[in-house]
């Protein structure tokens, strides 16, 4: 393991990333799910029938690469698109059964991986953390 005492927080950040992900990435994996699908599904858990636009948006992904996995999603028989019934031009995305099975174990995935973590941390501490990186986003939301 490398010595990170002496990282920048930037470099500690993205290091925490990237193990944060392939432990994610290996965990949906185990579902059957790839890169992107448990927030495609995430989104649709919370609202069903949604523009694949507005998928797009709450995944902070182009609607290029939405495409790609709501057609990857509905070969494996995750979700179902169909017209909208006002805009023949839209398309709305709806779960299948197989989809919302999926909830329960998804939802249990994050939360061990959260635990891991988040693993020693007092509640105190996971709250400045959250803070922390609340204040963060917002810092760089503003931009330059």
């Amino acid at each position: 393991m490398a010595d990170v005492g002496s990282w920048p927080t930037v470099r500690l950040l993205m290091r925490a990333m990237k193990l944060h992900q392939g432990n994610i990435r290996a965990k949906l994996e185990e579902l059957g799910l790839y890169r992107g699908q448990a927030a495609i599904l995430s989104a649709l858990w919370h609202e069903e029938g949604i523009a694949q636009t507005e998928i797009a948006a709450r995944t902070w992904v182009s609607p290029a690469t939405m495409t790609h996995a709501l057609q990857r999603m509905e070969q494996v028989g995750l979700i179902e698109r169909r017209p909208d019934p006002e805009d023949q031009r839209r398309s709305r995305v709806y779960l299948t059964d197989a989809g919302r099975a999926l909830e329960g174990p998804v939802s249990q995935a994050w939360a061990d991986i959260e635990g891991r973590l988040l693993d020693g941390f007092s509640q105190e501490e996971q709250t400045l953390l959250r803070q922390f990186l609340k204040g963060m986003i917002a810092n760089m939301e503003r931009g330059v």
